[in-house]
């Protein structure tokens, strides 16, 4: 697969405005290991390749178990892998980014916000929706994992 353009240096100033939302998602107070577990399930949704690479490699530097990143899109059968605010995210993050699907339902909401306060909710919510606009370009520009890589 071939790169169709390089939409960092043809349009920087948006790619810049999705990089202030990546800052705003690192300075709030979702742990960092659990945002980087919700960008790589959201990039197994939308099979993104490129941000499969770099969040799986992030993990591994965080010291996250191989057994862990291979039960990722099989969570819910993880047992004792993933915590209760683990399993939260992970369904939030399933729920709003199948959203045409969904519809995101009371049932989903009410779950999320028995682990999350309403602040918690909002951030994880923009840090989802983030990874899903970042897997959207990869995707439609075709970047691919070696394009992580050369960085």
């Amino acid at each position: 697969m071939t790169r169709r353009l390089d939409y960092n240096q043809i349009a920087p100033n948006g790619a810049k405005a999705l990089g202030g939302v990546y800052g705003y998602i690192t300075q709030s107070d979702l742990p960092a290991e659990l945002v980087d577990l919700v960008y790589l399930r959201v990039s197994q949704i939308n099979n993104c390749g490129y941000w499969l690479d770099i969040h799986t490699r992030d993990l591994t530097k965080r010291g996250v178990p191989i057994e862990k990143l291979a039960l990722v899109q099989a969570w819910e059968e993880g047992g004792d892998l993933f915590n209760e605010t683990e399993r939260a995210a992970l369904a939030w993050a399933e729920t709003v980014t199948r959203v045409a699907q969904t519809g995101v339902p009371d049932d989903a909401y009410q779950a999320a916000r028995a682990v999350f306060d309403e602040k918690e909710l909002v951030d994880l919510t923009i840090a989802i929706s983030l990874m899903n606009a970042y897997d959207r370009m990869a995707i439609s520009f075709r970047n691919t994992p070696y394009a992580a890589i050369e960085k």
